[in-house]
């Protein structure tokens, strides 16, 4: 969504914000996919649990909350959503990198390959 909003703002091209609509609606079920999955570990993992699963959760959470809020303001006219858009795509990009970050942060070669 960020490349489309990147691309909107050079060209002005309305289409370029309905892909970035549509690539955010795909992205939040995805990121809720994973949000679910980090709040299962998170609650299973018992004595394993370290700060690094509520850390994950939380990024999860405010990048799922300034995801949803991007998706409303993309829903307006591509006039209206900019400069809002980019910069909540901005964010939202980068809670993500952030979370990727600490979810593979302390993962050794042999723990992924065990995984697969």
């Amino acid at each position: 969504a960020l490349l489309s909003d990147l691309a909107y703002s050079s060209t002005y091209e309305v289409q370029w914000t309905n892909f970035a609509s549509w690539l955010i609606a795909g992205a939040m079920l995805t990121g809720a996919l994973v949000t679910l999955w980090a709040l299962i570990e998170c609650l299973v993992s018992g004595r394993q649990r370290t700060g690094k699963h509520f850390a994950y959760l939380i990024v999860l959470l405010v990048m799922m909350a300034v995801g949803f809020i991007n998706a409303l303001v993309h829903a307006k006219d591509g006039w209206a959503a900019m400069p809002a858009g980019l910069w909540l795509s901005v964010v939202v990009t980068l809670l993500a990198l952030i979370a990727s970050w600490i979810g593979y942060a302390g993962l050794r070669a042999r723990e992924v390959a065990h995984a697969r």
